[in-house]
């Protein structure tokens, strides 16, 4: 039996397969293998696969790339009624922020009489409000008529650049208008020396300088950031707090200069606006003429409205927290100042200010050309 069992161990180590192949070979152990039998996965492969699943592109570049080469924008609707409504809402509102703006910019530039501190940084603002309402509602206008769409990384960066920009620019402005304002009820004797054509041009200067560093510096640090997942933006436009919400790498230097801007933009500028008021009502109630009361008051009242307008939408989208419930509000709170906001500034403007009226009388009489050439004068 010893023998038998021998010779078929034998026998059974010499067998080949059924197809004809050379004789096994005897197995190496496991510590003679030099080759692992099976190769690991490479760590990208799966999110790759999963890029690939997503409509996404899994390329990526050592610097400052993104795996995701569009977003996806949320739209107002998905029924036909209410997204024709919206459609044709947001067209009006558009054309007339174009119009009411150029208007005011054109009254302005062709009047002498209103070539003055107050009225250079108004047409300052309305410059604002035009490129603010364009970077915007544009788009949103393409989404509605195509049941929402899509934007390209470029021009998602593009944008989030002007809105930045506009937003904090108006902030300053606003300011810089507040200021102009105290210095001519407060110190009337002194305002030809405060608020001379080179001083109101470094203001002016300075408020453009310091909005373009800062955007530059938030669009800059979002381009550092990767985006390799989820590509859905909440919103019907690209912004800050709302894309930093897909990074898929770590946002804290963008958290930390973004909470900076909050505080100087928002916090100190609206301080100052509210010290600059504070003297300027006490200023008022001080006076013992009631004209003079009204008449300080009616030139401040048109540009408190707006800043009162505009700081409540910001300090919302921007100083609470980007909660659900918030996000959605904040649909709503962005329309206000990309599209409600620069429509009504040149209606407040122009229906609270006597100079600006008849400036644009005489402008619409030059459009109609009932004084043959149109030769505007003080």
């Amino acid at each position: 039996m010893v023998a038998g069992s021998a010779h078929l161990q034998q026998r059974a180590s010499r067998c080949v397969d059924p197809v004809g192949h050379a004789p096994h070979q005897e197995l190496p152990t496991p510590h003679t293998l030099s080759v692992p039998l099976h190769r690991p996965m490479p760590p990208w492969a799966g999110l790759a696969v999963s890029q690939r699943l997503q409509g996404l592109n899994p390329q990526m570049t050592a610097n400052n790339s993104t795996a995701v080469e569009e977003f996806v924008l949320q739209s107002f609707s998905e029924e036909p009624g209410p997204r024709i409504l919206f459609l044709a809402v947001f067209l009006l509102l558009y054309l007339g922020a174009l119009a009411g703006n150029a208007l005011i910019v054109t009254a302005i530039s062709l009047h002498p009489g209103l070539h003055t501190p107050m009225y250079f940084f108004l047409t300052n603002l309305a410059i604002l409000d035009i490129v603010c309402t364009s970077t915007v509602v544009p788009k949103l206008l393409e989404n509605l008529a195509l049941k929402g769409g899509t934007i390209t990384y470029q021009g998602c960066m593009t944008q989030l650049f002007f809105l930045t920009w506009c937003l904090g620019a108006e902030l300053l402005l606003l300011t810089v208008m507040a200021y102009d304002r105290y210095v001519a009820i407060c110190r009337p004797l002194h305002y030809s020396r405060l608020m001379g054509r080179p001083v109101c041009a470094l203001l002016a200067g300075s408020v453009w300088a310091i909005t373009v560093l800062n955007t530059s510096v938030h669009t800059g640090l979002m381009t550092r950031l990767m985006f390799c997942g989820h590509n859905q933006i909440q919103h019907f436009l690209c912004e800050i707090p709302t894309l930093l919400l897909l990074s898929c790498s770590p946002t804290t230097l963008n958290n930390v200069m973004m909470v900076l801007a909050d505080v100087y933009f928002g916090v100190v500028n609206f301080l100052l606006t509210l010290a600059s008021y504070a003297y300027i009502i006490a200023s008022i109630v001080r006076m013992r003429s009631a004209t003079g009361r009204q008449r300080a008051f009616s030139t401040c009242s048109s540009h408190l409205l707006v800043v009162t307008l505009y700081y409540s939408t910001v300090i919302y989208t921007y100083i609470l927290p980007g909660s659900g419930s918030s996000l959605e509000n904040g649909k709503v709170v962005a329309v206000l100042y990309t599209a409600v906001s620069p429509t009504l500034n040149p209606l407040i403007y122009s229906l609270r200010n006597k100079d600006v009226k008849v400036a644009l009388g005489k402008v619409f009489s030059c459009i109609r050309g009932r004084h043959g050439p149109c030769r505007l004068t003080g």
